[in-house]
């Protein structure tokens, strides 16, 4: 395949990686240490699979120069078969090396706070609530990542009204970017006793986690309450004046957290929300400056937007902007996500790989 300028720039950055890392003074210092190390590694993925490409090429090569010297029939249909099967891993690979030059978001490798939310459907919807949540979470421990609850309302039965969680990792917007939206139940709940299928309806949001650095909060800008926490919790929760309501004035967005005992602990997580939200905002305002006039099939971020139906009768996921549908969704739910995320994930670089080819 012949290499664009793109491809060459980053096989020459990383010939310059691979001599920085054998540095000992990089290691002094830990910040770019793991910049470095995480630069390094996307690389190595590029030149791992440009080097496969270069051998097939060579290999195709001398596969031509065979069948067209060879003078016996049989060795000749050997090497056009060979050929043949040479020609599909080249393109195999080469498909896979376009989609490793497609320029990463750089929000993908954020944390992220998530924000699960009843909608439609009372007590059945908080109890769904629940189960997406757990769902998110057993997948984040497959994947090693830090999970930390930031604000909860429960319901008496156990369901969920509301729900903000943080979870920290390795590329974690990137594999669930893709959640915001509506998702939609059909299934009999635990409190119909005529057996009855209800719809019901959960709206989850993704947020990237903002830095301090990265979002400009000035003091003057806020009104912050401290008030009695409410609702089960224990007695210091609720005896003490540590629940926090933040509110930003010039955007008008509200936090409220009341998880936490101390004041100052709630006060901490209720600035990561509300720097995460008017982050957020910033985002889908320079996305939308910058796309107006088309909006991709997947990942538009709207929550009102209904993504995905899980009806637990057949069994069955859909997921209505790529068209997917699993019928296994008793172990979706248990946390067995890795195919919906890959398959969203896949559309959505197939889209961006489009768009930058016309």
């Amino acid at each position: 395949m012949q290499k664009n300028e793109r491809l060459s720039s980053l096989l020459r950055r990383y010939e310059e990686l691979t001599q920085l890392i054998q540095d000992p003074e990089l290691v002094k210092d830990q910040q770019k240490y793991r910049e470095t190390m995480k630069e390094y590694a996307f690389l190595s993925d590029i030149a791992v699979v440009d080097g496969e490409s270069e051998i097939l090429s060579s290999q195709i090569a001398d596969a031509k120069t065979l069948f067209q010297e060879e003078k016996d029939p049989d060795m000749r249909e050997l090497a056009k078969e060979e050929l043949r099967e040479l020609e599909l891993r080249l393109q195999d690979v080469e498909d896979r090396l376009k989609f490793l030059l497609i320029p990463r978001d750089p929000l993908d490798e954020k944390n992220i706070i998530m924000e699960i939310r009843a909608g439609t459907g009372g007590e059945e919807a908080a109890l769904f609530a629940a189960d997406l949540f757990r769902m998110y979470s057993r997948f984040a421990e497959t994947r090693g990542w830090k999970f930390e609850t930031m604000s909860s309302n429960e319901t008496e039965l156990g369901g969920l009204k509301e729900i903000i969680f943080s979870i920290s990792g390795n590329n974690v917007y990137e594999n669930l970017r893709y959640e915001s939206g509506v998702h939609r139940v059909q299934r009999v709940p635990a409190t119909e006793a005529s057996g009855r299928i209800h719809t019901s309806a959960v709206t989850v949001a993704v947020l990237p986690e903002a830095d301090e650095t990265e979002i400009d909060i000035r003091p003057e800008d806020l009104r912050i309450d401290v008030m009695r926490a409410g609702g089960p919790g224990g007695q210091c929760v609720n005896t003490t004046d540590s629940a926090v309501r933040i509110i930003h004035l010039p955007s008008g967005i509200t936090v409220h957290c009341q998880d936490e005992k101390s004041q100052i602990k709630n006060k901490a997580k209720a600035m990561r929300i509300l720097r995460a939200r008017i982050y957020e905002m910033e985002a889908a305002k320079a996305a939308a400056e910058r796309a107006e006039a088309r909006k991709t099939q997947v990942g538009s971020g709207d929550r009102s937007e209904r993504i995905r139906t899980y009806n637990f009768p057949q069994n069955r996921l859909t997921d209505h902007r790529i068209n997917l549908t699993l019928y296994k969704l008793d172990l979706i739910i248990q946390g067995d996500v890795a195919e919906l995320f890959d398959s969203l994930k896949l559309s959505a670089r197939e889209e961006l790989l489009s768009a930058t080819a016309s």
